[in-house]
């Protein structure tokens, strides 16, 4: 079983360290480890190109992050005042979400977005006062709107299961000593589910500037870091892809560990 177990991570985990190791190379030739150098950190920082689409994907990440930890912490916080009936409705809706292919995702936004362009244009159109009204189209905003959407499942999700183990016990306690539901929430439950709003916060950031599936259907002209590394793999595996892929590993796997740490329960202290 253990060796087993070791094949297993060996198969998932060699490949991965193969890239970080070739990502030194100073040859240039991916696949063929002449010597080691760091020069293609250098030629990747410095692609102008790479610099935007990386520009690009953080600026998008950020923004549907917040969103996301915003919105999916006031869902949450919705979701618990509900009968248990509609709970377990939303529930299902909200993991639906979670588990649906990313393909699906992508196709499905497509379509709506481009529904809801072909009615709102017009209508822009003519109620704009002046020459060339403004033209919603695949951007930005889509590519928020669709990783927003997705990581608002995953954050409600995760503060869902922080707020449930709270109890209202403490909230009814603030309640008795005469506390608002506002000033109950600031001083009393926002620091308790705290830790899991920045943890949802940080997996959506990571998820958003990780993906390619979603971004790819949905962000027309623009070109985020995972749809460069695509269309550069498409032209020939260099080392400074290699680069590029480790540079991403290493802001995700931080990024999950500082999620993980923020999720974990600290021990009450006497």
């Amino acid at each position: 079983m253990r060796a087993f177990i070791s094949a297993v991570y060996l198969f998932l985990y060699a490949p991965i360290a193969l890239v970080v190791l070739f990502s030194f190379n100073a040859g240039r030739n991916a696949s063929e480890f002449t010597g080691f150098s760091t020069m293609w950190y250098g030629k990747a920082l410095g692609n102008t190109f790479l610099v935007a689409a990386l520009q690009n994907s953080l600026l998008i990440a950020l923004t549907s992050a917040t969103l996301a930890a915003i919105f999916g912490t006031m869902a949450a916080l919705g979701m618990e005042r509900l009968r248990p009936r509609s709970r377990a409705v939303l529930d299902g809706l909200f993991a639906a979400a979670i588990v649906v292919p990313g393909v699906v995702i992508g196709i499905a936004t497509l379509v709506a977005l481009v529904e809801v362009f072909s009615f709102m244009n017009p209508v822009l159109a003519s109620l704009w006062p002046g020459e060339n009204p403004p033209q919603l189209g695949l951007g930005y905003g889509s590519i928020v709107a669709a990783h927003g959407l997705f990581s608002m499942a995953l954050v409600t999700m995760i503060v869902k299961a922080r707020i449930a183990s709270l109890g209202r016990d403490i909230v009814e306690a603030s309640g008795d000593l005469y506390a608002t539901p506002l000033t109950t929430f600031r001083l009393v439950v926002l620091p308790q589910i705290l830790p899991s709003v920045l943890a949802g916060f940080l997996l959506s950031f990571t998820f958003s500037f990780d993906d390619f599936i979603i971004a790819f259907f949905v962000a027309g002209s623009k070109t985020t870091l995972p749809i460069y590394v695509f269309a550069s793999i498409r032209r020939g595996v260099t080392p400074e892809i290699n680069a590029i892929a480790t540079l991403v590993l290493v802001a995700s796997l931080m990024m999950i560990l500082i999620a993980r740490i923020l999720m974990r329960e600290k021990k009450p202290t006497n």
